[in-house]
């Protein structure tokens, strides 16, 4: 996935493409997926980074949703259990099962949630990742060390799924490229084109990186772009409605003491009504989610102080360990795409079921959803697309297509495991260059091979798509990232040619966005 390739096939392409994606989030790239490997001629054009957005800031789970199945919507637990077993089966080097403990304090938590935990087992059928059961306190204790002992009196067991989804989102767009797909970043579109009929029929572009404009034609457009699917639409007619709520999810990133050991804890209730995970993830703790409705999205979202404290305190409540503000190495914000639901303000109570519209001037926007159906909401988004713009009928075959990287062992790579079967290239160039194998900052285990490897084939431009998006260096520890970022400048400049002014000017604008990032920085 080179990215100078891919921008000479969008200048030479002369033909209109049978399907134009905007969006380079997990819906977009899925759509993008899907159709190009059935075999129809597909550009995806991003105005940022793959990723840069929602997809790169999740709960990092591929799971059923145990919250929907409380609401009553067993139809997107099923659906989303389903997906996540296709999901582990395409892609084992990056989707894994995950152990969690639902902690009791009360007498009827136990079998409560043990009925409630048994059913969500049962709908995945054989898409299951493991038997759901009651423990006993010295159980609980055993699996979760660091849980508060006082008034335990036991839990319940169940399986998950658990991924790296930035890592993820890159695999799809390098599959979607091997399939035929082609793919830009850092190529914002400008405006929609319409035909006679004022039908929407391509967009005008712009390469950021050259500089370049160009027109590209379609016989359909697919807006996918998430929490700005409104901004698109607008595009097309000024006039519309809004369709999308936005709402705010934070997460906190702490060091692995607090939660030993490799099972996750989930709080089915807290206080404002969410369900709360404490999950290891990259040899740390990770602690989420929030649901904050916000007016507006923002590209670059950053976690609320009231936030920061909810999670800290509901944290404190089981915790041991008691987390404090101090213990932060990393705090992200994501905005969740909701589709609007009649008056409703409360974005918790919102369906995460997926929506597809399309307006009169043809422009279908597909939003809502999950990163769990991704695959199904782009198997669906493609056949009326397809339907719309009388493109020969086709079915999709992503259910059973290998994700790039696909490898059933990969974790015999050691901290190269999320690369799957790239990752004995990578061990390549560490051989060719030892000096690319040693760690940029001793707090995480990423070395200069990564940025090689990113700025070569997985069309990384800047710092932070390095050390946000290609490593997880910014969501792990932003301080160790922002020491990173003057090494990671300098590999990047060799292999892009650039001059020092770009390397400060990369750490200076690096250091902007992970300020973000900072507890005490810009959230206090």
């Amino acid at each position: 996935m080179k990215r100078t390739e891919q921008l000479n096939r969008v200048l030479t392409q002369t033909e209109p493409w049978d399907l134009l994606v905007i969006g380079g989030g997990a819906t977009g790239v899925g759509v993008a997926l899907d159709a190009a490997a059935r075999g129809y001629r597909t550009l995806l054009l991003e105005r940022h980074d793959f990723g840069k957005g929602t997809s790169s800031r999740s709960t990092k789970l591929v799971h059923g949703g145990v919250r929907y199945l409380e609401q009553g919507n067993v139809s997107l637990v099923m659906e989303a259990l389903k997906e996540r077993g296709i999901l582990r089966q395409n892609a084992p080097h990056l989707v894994s099962e995950l152990r969690f403990v639902v902690p009791s304090y009360a007498w009827w938590e136990g079998p409560f949630y043990g009925i409630g935990l048994k059913l969500y087992q049962g709908l995945s059928g054989k898409y299951g990742f493991g038997a759901s059961r009651l423990l006993s306190k010295e159980e609980t204790l055993q699996s979760l060390p660091n849980i508060k002992p006082d008034g335990l009196r036991g839990g319940v067991v169940y399986f998950d799924g658990q991924f790296d989804d930035s890592r993820l989102l890159i695999n799809l767009a390098t599959t979607a490229v091997e399939q035929g797909a082609t793919v830009l970043n850092y190529a914002p579109v400008t405006a929609l084109l319409k035909d006679s009929d004022g039908l929407v029929n391509g967009v005008t572009a712009r390469d950021l990186v050259s500089g370049r404009e160009f027109a590209a034609r379609a016989k359909v457009v697919i807006n996918a772009t998430g929490p700005f699917t409104d901004e698109v639409r607008h595009l097309a007619q000024p006039e519309t409605r809004p369709m999308i709520a936005p709402s705010q999810g934070a997460h906190l990133v702490l060091d692995r003491s607090f939660l030993p050991g490799d099972t996750a804890i989930m709080v089915p209730h807290t206080s404002d009504g969410r369900v709360m995970f404490a999950i290891p993830w990259h040899g740390h703790t990770l602690v989420g989610t929030t649901d904050t409705p916000v007016e507006s999205a923002s590209v670059e979202p950053v976690a609320l102080d009231e936030e920061i404290e909810f999670m800290l305190s509901t944290a404190a409540l089981y915790l041991e360990k008691t987390p404090t503000r101090a213990d932060i190495l990393s705090v992200f914000a994501g905005i969740r795409p909701l589709v609007k639901s009649g008056d409703s303000t409360n974005t918790a109570a919102l369906s995460r079921d997926h929506t597809l519209h399309i307006d009169a001037c043809g422009l279908v926007s597909v939003c809502g959803g999950k990163w769990t159906t991704y695959r199904n909401m782009a198997e669906d988004c493609v056949n009326q697309a397809a339907t719309l713009a009388h493109l020969t009928e086709r079915p999709s075959v992503t259910r059973h297509l290998n994700i790039h990287g696909y490898h059933q062992h990969a974790d015999r790579f050691g901290p190269l495991a999320f690369y799957g079967s790239d990752a004995v290239a990578l061990q390549d160039l560490i051989q060719q260059n030892p000096m690319l194998g040693e760690p940029l900052d001793a707090a995480l285990p990423i070395g200069g091979a990564e940025v090689v490897w990113a700025v070569r084939y997985e069309m990384a431009r800047t710092v932070e798509d390095v050390l946000a998006r290609r490593t997880r260096a910014l969501f792990l520890n932003a301080r160790a990232a922002l020491a990173m970022a003057p090494k990671v400048a300098s590999l990047m400049a060799r292999e892009l040619q650039r001059d020092a002014a770009w390397e400060a000017q990369q750490v200076a604008d690096f250091g902007r966005v992970a300020r973000g990032f900072l507890v005490g920085a810009t959230n206090s």
